[in-house]
């Protein structure tokens, strides 16, 4: 397992996403594959960097593992930011009209749709919230 932390920011994205990427390469994961999980990484990471620290900067860490049968990665992101379990409210509504007035939820919406696992728990006054993609 490797673990990096990374300054909740928006301008330090590309360290989250190269970071995880680096490890996906190394265990030869298809493209299309990478690129869902680029997506679900930019995804929380920019939430994080977003909402998690209302009232001023904080932390990530990112713990990253390729774990086999079956061969997959794993990617847990950590802060001690605002409690918020993404998955506790309803999938986003995706009609039309929805989409239009737009009230948030499409992002972790995308995640459940690319990952094959998504989970949420509160723990020593952390948000830690763990992804999975199988190879």
């Amino acid at each position: 397992m490797e673990k990096r932390i990374i300054p909740a920011r928006i301008d330090c994205l590309d360290d989250a996403t190269g970071f995880v990427e680096k490890i996906a390469d190394s265990a030869s994961f298809p493209e299309e594959k990478k690129l869902q999980i680029h997506l679900a990484v930019e995804e929380i990471f920019v939430n994080i960097a977003s909402y998690a620290y209302p009232s001023g900067e904080g932390e990530a860490e990112l713990c990253c593992e390729l774990l086999s049968d079956p061969v997959r990665i794993r990617i847990t992101f950590s802060d001690s930011g605002e409690p918020f379990d993404p998955l506790a409210r309803e999938d986003a509504d995706t009609s039309e009209a929805a989409l239009i007035e737009r009230d948030g939820g499409l992002g972790i919406l995308l995640v459940k749709k690319l990952m094959d696992s998504v989970s949420y728990r509160y723990a020593g006054g952390r948000n830690v919230l763990t992804i999975e993609k199988r190879k």
